[in-house]
This record gives C-alpha cells, structure tokens and sequence, in this order.
C-alpha cells in the first residue's frame, strides 16, 4: 500500500515535459512501441515493473531516472536520497541502467536552445518529413525520428555531429566527450579486464595537483567557496603572463638555439580569460615578458592593495624545466621565487586569502609512458607540440596556496597550435561547467588531470 500511494504522489507532481524524458532514458528498456501508448506517469510506472525494472524492494532505476532529469525535490521527498548520494552511486561501475549514448541524447536536448532548435530542424529537412519537423516538435521528437530513420545511434553520431558543429560548439564538445569517454572504457576493457586502466603516472598525476603545506590545509583548498569569503566585487585578481615568442632566446643562448614559439598559447589565454571573467575576476594579462619583466610585474601586483579583494590567481602560460620558467629572452626564474612573492609577509593585504597558481609549462623533456614525439615533422601528427616542465615544489610554507599543473615532474605536456593546451583547455571547461553546480576545486583538477591524461593515452598509445 505505501508502495502504490509512493507512486500515486510521484505521479502527481511529474509534468508531462517530465514524463516524456522519464520515457526516453528508458527506451533501451522500454521500447519505443510499447510507450506509445503511455499517456500518463502511471502507466510508466506499471511498464518499469512489467520488465523488472521497479518494486517496492528496488527503487535505483527510479531514483536514476529522476536524478538525471533533475526533480531532486522528488528525489528527496519522496524516495528519501540526494543528489550527493546519487552522484556516488552512479560511479559504482555498473549501477546506471541508463545507457551513455541515451544519457548524452538528453543533455544535447536540454542545452538547445530554442533559435538553435529551430536551425536544427532546418538542417533535417532532406533527411526528415515535414510533417515531424514541426513547431510543436521537441528535440527528444527529433532524436527518436532519427533513430527510427537509422541516422543517428551509438556507432552513427556523423549527422548528429555535423549539425551540432553548425549550430553550438558546447553541443559538439559533449558528443566527442561521450566518444572519448567510450573509447575510454574500450581501452580498459580490452587492455586491463577489471583493472582501473590507467597507469601510476596518472596516480602521480592525481597526487601532484594539489600541492600544500600540510595535510589540515587540504580541506580549505578542496572548498574555497565554504572555508574562505568568496563574495566581494571583483573577487580579485587573475594575472595571466603568456609568452608566446621566443626567438629572443633562440638567439641569445645557445642551449636553447632549438626552442619553439608556443603557438596556440594565445588561445589558452583567451579561454582563461573567459571563464575568469565570467567568475567574476578582474583579469589582466601580459605577453612575452623576459624573465626581468615577469619579476617587475609579478611584484607590481605584489605590492598592489588586495584589502578589498577575497582571492589571487595567477596563470603562467610558458616554456619551463625542473621547477622553473623561461622568459623570453631564455633566463630562468624559479617558481617558487615568484608564489613566494605573494605570502602573508609579503603581501600583507592577500594574508589568509587563497592565491592559487596554474601553470603550464614543461617539468622535463621525458614523455609520459614511453611516447616517441617528434614535432612539427615524423610520423606522429605535428599538431600537437611538446613545451618543457617545471618542479612542483614550488609553493610557499605556509597556508593558503594552490598550485594546479599541467604535468607531472620530467614530463612534457601537449600544446595544439591553433587550440591550445589540453591542460588549459580543460581547466576552462571544468570551470565554467563545474562552479555554477558548486562542485570544490579538488574534484575540479582531478577531472583535469583525468581528461588529460586519458586524452594522451587515446593521442600516443598506452
């Protein structure tokens, strides 16, 4: 009885646009013939229990299902779980019975917007009838028109992806997150059959992202938001220093006669730009500064008042080595020379507030799990360039600090010269997608450090 009555109340407080998703994320359970005919939250729920998929003793699929289409009020309400408990379940392998490519078709049908919605349509004309390409037709519509028309599945995302490119980017980058993450799991079932699939330079990787002065500190760094005052306008500072041009220091020290511009870089700035801006940052950036210039900027905003500011971040975007930058003229300057800068005694006016530091640069010229790179010329794809590396122990002893980077100590890391790092590119992307949602900057850089480290296995090979 209190089984039927938990039904009764979820089936009054769903809307139809709610229904219509529920029925969708379980069409690889559901088929498509058999909902047809549902026109009501209850005749959903009877057909979850005809396949086994609800009971008064298994209610997952249920609290999935309302999970990812976002009625947490009913989740909690009524089923008595959180979007955090969720969120936990769901990385148990195994535990989500909604299918990836089912779950990426939602999210593509939730961020549309309506204009792009419309172009979309436009863009199926030759492909579907008029008469389902109407104004009342919803992207979910579409999707499953696609599907019946074998244009769109698993293995057929071209036309799905041709179209997303035209219309939104962000639409295109979660198709070919969803490609990467697939491929992903290939790799880790064919390669390590239950293995996590990934080798101790990612744990090293994982480990070396968050540096600090002693484990109680941790939690302060994981959280800024909860453990430091985040509220004032600007928030504060974020310097970016983007050396691009080096030929300054092709020319004036022999050892570094071979060193590169950092095409691509620019890119990396105008992304940190963005997503610091929209966080509400004051951001200022400087490009290519000899090693002097990054001294005299670095204690320009050293002697700066930050009294009315909650925070400090600094992004070092250049050509590096153990626990160094170059500047461009080829002279070294010690990391932990320029985050020292920035201590209580020092700057007086950040003491207890969070100065954080990103850096990409090179720590080494050793490439991660034996690559054989050559750039610019050799079999592997010139696209991708190596830039050199610095030490991670660079940061100040005392609180306060973070230091995120973009590889571990003698690695490289990979720089595309047209888009960019992939380090920078997808701190950008798990900024912008990952504060609004509240999520700490622990879990952050280790979605980073994730993505880039998988994307340099899929890139070179295990």
């Amino acid at each position: 009885m209190d089984f039927l009555r938990l039904l009764f109340g979820l089936s009054e407080a769903l809307a139809s646009e709610d229904l219509a998703a529920l029925k969708f994320l379980s069409l690889e359970h559901v088929s498509l013939r058999k909902q047809e005919a549902i026109r009501e939250p209850q005749a959903f729920f009877l057909a979850l229990q005809e396949q086994g998929l609800l009971a008064e003793d298994d209610l997952a699929f249920l609290k999935e299902l309302l999970f990812r289409i976002h009625r947490i009020d009913l989740l909690s309400e009524h089923l008595g779980s959180s979007r955090q408990e969720m969120e936990r379940e769901l990385r148990v392998p195994g535990r989500a019975k909604v299918s990836p490519f089912r779950h990426l078709l939602f999210q593509l049908s939730e961020n549309i917007s309506r204009d792009e919605l419309k172009s979309f349509k436009f863009l199926l004309r030759k492909e579907l009838p008029k008469c389902k390409l109407d104004d009342e037709t919803t992207m979910i519509d579409i999707l499953i028109e696609m599907e019946k028309k074998g244009i769109l599945g698993e293995d057929n995302l071209s036309t799905l992806k041709t179209n997303c490119e035209k219309l939104d980017k962000t639409l295109l980058k979660k198709i070919e997150e969803y490609e990467l993450n697939s491929t992903e799991e290939m790799i880790i079932t064919e390669a390590h059959m239950g293995q996590t699939g990934f080798s101790e330079v990612e744990d090293r990787l994982w480990a070396s992202q968050i540096a600090h002065d002693s484990p109680g500190t941790q939690k302060e760094f994981c959280q800024l938001g909860d453990v430091y005052k985040m509220n004032s306008q600007p928030r504060g500072i974020c310097l970016i220093l983007n050396n691009h041009n080096f030929e300054r220091a092709r020319t004036e020290v022999s050892k570094l006669k071979m060193m590169k511009d950092r095409n691509g870089t620019d890119a990396d700035a105008e992304a940190l730009r963005k997503v610091f801006t929209k966080l509400h940052f004051e951001v200022e950036e400087y490009k290519d500064l000899t090693a002097e210039e990054i001294r005299h900027t670095v204690k320009t905003y050293q002697m700066m008042d930050h009294m009315n500011k909650d925070c400090f971040v600094c992004c070092i975007l250049s050509h590096g080595d153990k626990g160094i930058i170059f500047g461009t003229d080829g002279q070294e300057i010690p990391i932990q020379e320029l985050t020292t800068s920035f201590t209580g005694l020092k700057c007086f006016s950040l003491a207890g507030k969070p100065k954080v530091f990103f850096i990409q640069a090179c720590q080494g010229d050793a490439f991660q799990r034996g690559i054989t790179i050559e750039t610019d010329s050799g079999e592997l794809d010139s696209s991708v360039e190596a830039d050199a590396r610095f030490q991670l122990e660079c940061i100040p002893d005392e609180a306060d600090f973070l230091l995120g980077m973009a590889t571990v100590k003698d690695y490289v890391s990979y720089r595309s010269p047209t888009q960019g790092t992939w380090y920078i590119q997808s701190l950008c992307q798990h900024l912008e997608n990952s504060c609004p949602r509240g999520e700490d900057i622990l879990s952050i850089l280790t979605a980073v450090n994730h993505e880039t480290t998988f994307l340099e296995r899929l890139y070179f090979g295990p």
